[in-house]
This record gives C-alpha cells, structure tokens and sequence, in this order.
C-alpha cells in the first residue's frame, strides 16, 4: 500500500510543472557542495574518465563531461527545436498578431544585455562573452510563474513561455554564428545530404519517427566533427519532423512528449551537476566586481528587465501587437525580471567563450548569482502586486 502511496507522488511529482525547476535547483546546490568539500578530486576524476569507440576513420570516445555537454545536451536542444516547431505551427508564434509581442520581446531582451556586457567589457579579454547574458532559461523562468499561482495572469505564463522560445531560438543562432570553430566543410556537406533526405521524408509524408531519428544521429556525428557545435544538429533535425495544426498527435508532438521528462528530470538536472560545479574561493567573489561579472549580471538583470519592458513598450504603443490579457505594465516589469533568468544557456555559451578556465568558472559564478538575484526579486515583485490588487 506505501510504494503504491510513493508511486502516485511520484507521478504527481512528474507531472508538477514546478518539479523540473525544483531538481535543477537541488542538483546546482548538491553540485557547489560536491565543489567545496573533500568530494571535488574524486568527482572530477569521474567527469573525466573517457569512454566510447574511435580508430582511424571514426573518434566517438570522450569523456563523460564531453558527452554530456556534447551528447546529451543534443537532446536537449532536439526538445527546444520541437517546441519552436510546434509553436510557429500551431501555437503562440502561429500568426504575426500572437508572435509579435513575444518575438519582438525576446529580440529586444537579447540586445540590451549584450549591449551593457559590450559596453563594460570593451577593449578586455574577456570581451567576446557578449552572448552569456542574452538567454532565458524556461524550466527556471517557468517554475518560478507557476509557484505564483493564480496570483498573475494566465496569459502572462503564456507570454513568458513564448519568450522564452524565442529566446533559445535566438541563442542557439547566436551559438551557430558566433560560436563555432574552425569549419571542416567535408563534414558539414554529408549533414546537409542527410537533412536534405529529412526533408524530403517531411515532404512526402513519411511519418516514423525512427525514420528521422536514425539519420539525426548521423548529423550529430558529422556536425560534431565540422566545427559548429554538435547540439546544433538536435534543433535542425528537430524543423524537419512532420507536424500539423489540427489536435491530431503528429510524429513531432510524440516525440516531444516522449523527450519531456527524460529532458527535465535527467539531462537538464545532469548538465547543472556537472557545470556548476564551481570552487568558490575569494579570487572568484571579488571576480563578481570585474568587467565580467558586472557585465553578465547587470545584463542579466537590468538588461533583460529593460530590453523585454522597453520592446513591449514601444510594440504596444505602436499598435504593432496587445498586451497579455488582464496584465499591466507593472507585471510586464515582473517578467522582464524573470526573463534574467540565464542559467542553463547562459553556462553553456560562457563554456563557448572562453578558453582561459579561470573566466570560464566567474563566468559561471556570475550567471548564478544574476539568475538568483533576478528569479528573487521578480518573485517578490508579481507577488506584492498580487497582495497590492487583493488589498
């Protein structure tokens, strides 16, 4: 009678849209203590171990840190390309009246914290992690909203939502464009062969998902060995699954529900572990004062909470799109606060743009305490105007 108890919390557990956000925040906590006590040495010889197959034609043997910052992040990025998908076809980016505000939002939320890292980082090394501060992390972001409750609007669930689709739209493309090595353009001609054969099963309606999945794998190889970053390959395969507008389930939207909870509950909490596990010494708390720091929080906070304010603003004004249904100004600040949120994007591009591993580890330290400082105070601000409008 206990373990049937267990399992039906278990269940109630999975499918709480806060859960996700809850054991990403147990695994970044377990992972800075793993960091900071006697576990460090044998935790790290652990990412390091290789493991995998190569000989003279084929290298696939990585460690375990590189297949799952390399591997399983894929995964990852494969859910996000279907959740785009599916938005632009069915859902909040379907039509130019429902897309604008969010698109335009999320574009506006980019720009200003890559202008204020830009701006403070000009003229030092570590000027190119102008992208750190751009992203949205939706689990965080998300978890956040739905721990208020009925306290704001629906619609504004819906917009941060949206948003935050757009925003790893965009930094994925920033990843793509700004990101990536030398490119080896063998390698990139057989991916493109294969998405080309993706497309063409789109086309002519071939509906396994195996059929897309098995040449997917295939792109992720030759995309990992072209010098473009290898996660890439998930959101490319992800455009070339079948879907359609209607409620019928489509190939894209089974696989999105098959890929949700090993995403959520595996491989985003698994990432955290092995990414923020960060020493924290003196050198690194006063590092939070330097261009780097300052640049990734301030941008994180000031910049997302204007640039998303600012650009719905003038949207607004311009008559270009409407509010959320029942929100006001004031709650459009709140969520332009949350949107600073960086997190899991924001760790993986600062790991892109540096190869000194001291910025590498204050560019994650940063990231943290802008995440947190931001997650707080937007908490706080849609809850006290929730007991401002009950009062």
């Amino acid at each position: 009678m206990s373990s049937l108890i267990n399992l039906t919390v278990f269940k109630k557990f999975l499918s709480s849209n806060t859960s996700g956000g809850i054991l990403l925040f147990v695994c970044v906590i377990l992972s800075l203590i793993i960091a900071n006590t006697g576990l460090a040495s044998g935790f790290n010889n652990i990412l390091q171990t290789t493991f995998g197959f190569e000989n003279e034609s084929i290298q696939l043997k990585y460690s375990v840190k590189a297949w799952i910052d390399d591997g399983l992040m894929a995964i990852f990025f494969l859910l996000v390309g279907l959740e785009i998908k599916r938005e632009l076809v069915e859902g909040e980016l379907s039509s130019p009246k429902k897309a604008a505000l969010p698109i335009l939002a999320a574009i506006g939320g980019a720009i200003v914290p890559a202008i204020i890292y830009s701006v403070l980082n000009k003229g030092e090394a570590t000027f190119h992690g102008w992208g750190i501060p751009m992203a949205t992390d939706i689990a965080f972001a998300l978890a956040i909203m739905t721990l208020l409750g009925n306290r704001v609007p629906a619609s504004l669930k819906i917009f941060l939502a949206a948003l935050a689709i757009v925003d790893d739209l965009l930094a994925i493309l920033v990843i793509a464009i700004f990101y990536s090595t030398e490119l080896h353009y063998t390698y990139l001609m057989y991916a493109g062969a294969l998405l080309a054969l993706l497309v063409a099963f789109n086309f002519f309606g071939v509906k396994s998902i195996w059929a897309y999945i098995i040449p997917g794998v295939f792109i992720w190889y030759f995309i990992h060995h072209s010098g473009i970053h290898a996660t890439i390959a998930g959101v490319l395969v992800a455009m070339t699954l079948p879907t359609t507008p209607d409620a019928t389930e489509s190939p894209l939207e089974k696989l999105e529900h098959a890929l949700a909870n090993p995403v959520n509950f595996i491989i985003i909490p698994l990432f955290a572990l092995v990414n923020t596990n960060i020493t924290i010494h003196g050198e690194m708390v006063s590092g939070l004062t330097t261009p780097l720091g300052l640049g990734i929080i301030l941008g994180l906070f000031f910049g997302k909470t204007i640039g998303i304010f600012l650009t719905s603003w003038l949207c607004v004004k311009s008559k270009i799109a409407n509010l959320p249904e029942l929100a006001s100004w004031k709650h459009m600040i709140g969520v332009g606060m949350l949107g600073g949120i960086g997190f899991t994007m924001s760790i993986f591009i600062s790991m892109l743009s540096f190869k000194d591993p001291v910025f590498i580890e204050e560019a994650k330290f940063a990231v943290l305490i802008g995440s947190l400082i931001s997650g707080f105070l937007g908490y706080l601000w849609l809850s006290a105007l929730s007991k401002k409008k009950d009062n």
